[in-house]
């Protein structure tokens, strides 16, 4: 085994003399920064800039983040881009519920962050207050180097965290709000419209 001048593997993994010594530790977070798949929640403008991200300009493959899953049970980074609607809200909750263990969460841009411009009963103001948000990427919309620079920043949360994340961290969404600020009511279903 040789290993190339440039190479991405981590200093403890370097061949030195026939064998290799690291700690399993370093080798499971290692393949899991490499390795992350993300599930888009593309509701806006972000979803274009989200979209450009796997372009060849900009190539998100280099980080090894290029596998966008659509299916949640798949994916352990979920991407927050654009507005989200009130009713939309529990369709959000359900995806970050499914999505497996150790997993991640990037709101990318003002409106997933704060609302934006939407300042109305109908968008929901900051997405941390219904799920945990590990990296906020600013911007409206922001561009996709930003975006990367957020993914990069969750590989770093990721080399930190170590191999048990999902049992140490107790994440929290920023003391906000812990619990939904809104009803949640069905939809009515025993209307019958009239023709005229």
């Amino acid at each position: 085994m040789t290993t190339m001048p440039g190479s991405t593997l981590p200093a403890a993994l370097q061949q030195a003399d026939g064998f290799v010594a690291t700690q399993l530790k370093k080798v499971v977070n290692w393949s899991r920064r490499s390795s992350l798949w993300p599930m888009p929640f593309a509701t806006a403008c972000c979803g274009i800039e989200l979209m450009s991200t796997a372009t060849s300009r900009y190539d998100l493959a280099r980080f090894g983040a290029e596998v966008m899953r659509f299916s949640p049970r798949q994916s352990d980074l979920l991407i927050v881009a654009g507005r989200v609607a009130i009713k939309m809200m529990p369709v959000l909750q359900r995806i970050y519920l499914q999505m497996t263990e150790p997993k991640w969460v990037i709101s990318m841009g003002a409106c997933a962050s704060t609302g934006g411009v939407f300042d109305t009963y109908a968008v929901v103001q900051g997405v941390d207050q219904f799920i945990p948000v590990d990296v906020y990427v600013p911007g409206c919309p922001p561009r996709p180097e930003t975006l990367i620079e957020g993914v990069m920043t969750i590989q770093n949360i990721v080399d930190r965290d170590g191999m048990l994340a999902s049992t140490d961290r107790r994440r929290r969404p920023l003391q906000i709000a812990v619990e939904p600020t809104h009803q949640v009511r069905p939809q009515p279903v025993s209307l019958t419209v009239k023709k005229y």
